[in-house]
């Protein structure tokens, strides 16, 4: 019973299939929809499966007995609709639900077919996933009545029970380098004669403990930790002996090291959006920038962006200022911290390749689940992890490219992309500049708006501000402290550098702007920088007479000022 064997469904890149590898199992098969996911599984793990749509299951039983049988079935269902992630939470579920039904429908014919071999099977997906699907399955409930039937079995007969063999699982308490929280299902199959039995998780002990809390274990494994010991991106060509900074035992030369050498570097637009969403964004909390890398990395996510707030940001080792100042991770440094080995390898371009690490199941917990697996089996514990000592790098396309980026091609929006800034978050408050009326959510651009958010969380008040509020609240500003001082500030130098809607977006979409004619990012961040400048701290101005923040007692002088500012800049745009 050392061999047993693995049938891996949405077995994307394999990372599941590689925690169970390690610990000995013997992989057979792996199914997947996307080419690119098939050729990195085949290439890994020396199979020659074939493309499949996963849909083909949710109605043929030959096609699911047609598998392989296999003592280990494992899977992880797209996760994309059931993320908080994607539209905020509000995406149609139904996808997720039916892949995930389809999953548990070929679970539960191998494991009550005649003469089944299915000793366990494991599910993982997104924390969320489990709002929206059952606490139990019969076979009716997954189209396999006449199945059932056929089968002596009644079709109202619980056929997957998930009430009570679910986890959440944290990567980083079993050894990633990444706090990625997710939700492994599954069961232990008993079986007394030829009846099944209702069946538990195996659950594994983590291995790992945050820093705050108390215990003999080891800290978490932190993302620099990580870096350090893989040569930096910026290396030059070197034949030196590497070894794996998860998996010692594993020793590479650093020519042999793929997808690593070769420069993330971000253009200066898309670095500053990344900082500004991460330490000043409109609703959500503050987040480090760049990473704080003595923690466990954030999620490493599907997408490779540098502009958004999830992004993975860290300084680049090139010695630069503004474009390339700061880079995302590579695919080998992303992989590594999902807890796969150096030696694994991965089909397509770079952002394929990203898609494939993010997408996939960390090893890291697949091998504490499939460790403790074995222990609920009577099975030995095993003296030395499965690993290829070496990488196979036929017909793999390498990133590694020992050259600095030369960045000569600024990304560019789409010409009717929405703007949305504001200089600073005070007083429960932000005054926003946008090309689109926030209150509405508007996808028209062809007016900007000043607009004041009340609150920090999702669905706040928006109040938007009419033309010339500047005007009104003019008078205010100069009767208040440093008032004057700004408004010489605003009408020598500032308002001649404002224009008209037309040139306001364009230079938005360019990500340009000139010292003349700044676009609409660098006028509010000057706004930022002018304001605080003046050093009035956390000053007050109280509403008791005039009321300019409807609905407010009092408001932070910097934010009067800034309400100023921003309706200078809609005015002069919508003129």
């Amino acid at each position: 019973m050392n061999k047993l064997t693995v049938l891996d469904i949405f077995c994307g890149a394999g990372g599941f299939s590689e925690g169970f590898r390690q610990q000995g199992f013997k992989i057979v098969q792996g199914v997947d929809s996307w080419q690119p996911a098939i050729d990195t599984f085949n290439h890994n793990f020396k199979l020659s499966c074939s493309k499949k749509n996963i849909k083909v299951f949710r109605k043929s039983i030959k096609e699911i007995e047609a598998l392989p049988d296999t003592e280990i079935i494992i899977g992880s269902p797209p996760c994309v609709s059931f993320s908080h992630s994607n539209l905020s939470g509000k995406a149609d579920k139904k996808s997720g639900v039916l892949l995930t039904e389809i999953f548990l429908r070929m679970v539960a014919v191998k494991k009550f077919k005649k003469g089944s071999k299915l000793k366990a099977w494991f599910m993982e997906n997104v924390t969320n996933s489990t709002n929206y699907l059952n606490d139990y399955y019969t076979f009716k409930d997954l189209n396999l009545t006449r199945w059932a039937k056929s089968n002596g079995l009644s079709p109202n007969k619980k056929a997957i029970i998930l009430d009570g063999n679910q986890l959440e699982v944290n990567s980083a308490n079993h050894g990633a380098a990444q706090k990625r929280t997710r939700v492994i299902s599954g069961e232990l199959i008993e079986r007394l004669s030829s009846k099944v039995l209702d069946g538990k998780l195996p659950v594994p002990p983590a291995t790992h403990k945050a820093p705050s809390s108390e215990g003999n274990l080891p800290n978490y494994v932190s993302v620099g930790s990580i870096k350090k010991l893989l040569p930096s991106p910026n290396s030059k060509k070197s034949k030196r002996i590497l070894s794996d900074p998860q998996y010692p035992s594993v020793k590479i030369a650093a020519s042999a090291l793929s997808d690593h050498f070769y420069d993330t570097g971000l253009y200066t637009c898309e670095w500053k959006l990344s900082k500004h969403l991460k330490t000043n964004h409109w609703y959500m909390g503050t987040m480090s920038f760049p990473e704080n890398e003595e923690n466990p990395s954030r999620t490493i996510t599907a997408t490779k962006i540098g502009s958004s707030r999830e992004a993975i940001i860290y300084r680049s080792e090139f010695d630069r200022r503004g474009d390339g100042e700061y880079r995302t991770p590579t695919v080998r440094e992303a992989a590594c911290i999902m807890g796969f080995p150096i030696t694994y390898q991965f089909k397509g371009s770079e952002n394929t390749k990203w898609r494939l690490v993010g997408n996939a199941v960390s090893p890291s917990v697949s091998r504490a689940f499939a460790k403790e697996l074995r222990s609920a089996l009577g099975m030995p514990a095993i003296d030395q992890l499965t690993l290829e000592a070496a990488p196979n790098l036929d017909e793999c396309e390498n990133l590694n490219r020992f050259a600095e980026k030369v960045f000569d091609d600024p990304p560019k929006k789409n010409s009717n992309s929405r703007f949305r800034l504001h200089p600073f978050k005070s007083g429960n408050i932000t005054v926003s500049l946008s090309n689109y009326d926030i209150k509405k959510n508007t996808k028209d651009i062809d007016k900007w708006f000043t607009s004041v958010q009340y609150g920090t969380g999702e669905g706040f008040p928006s109040l938007d501000f009419p033309g010339e509020t500047y005007k009104v609240i003019e008078p205010i500003i100069e009767s208040v402290e440093k008032g004057p001082e700004f408004l010489e500030i605003m009408h020598n130098g500032f308002s001649e550098r404002l224009q008209n809607a037309e040139h306001l977006q364009e230079l938005y979409v360019e990500h340009g702007f000139d010292d003349e004619k700044p676009g609409p990012v660098q006028l509010v961040r000057d706004i930022a920088a002018i304001i605080g400048k003046l050093d009035i701290g956390d000053a007050t101005f109280p509403q008791e007479t005039v009321c300019v923040f409807e609905g407010k007692k009092s408001v932070p002088l910097k934010q009067l000022f800034a309400l100023y500012a921003m309706s200078k800049i809609s005015d002069a745009a919508n003129k």
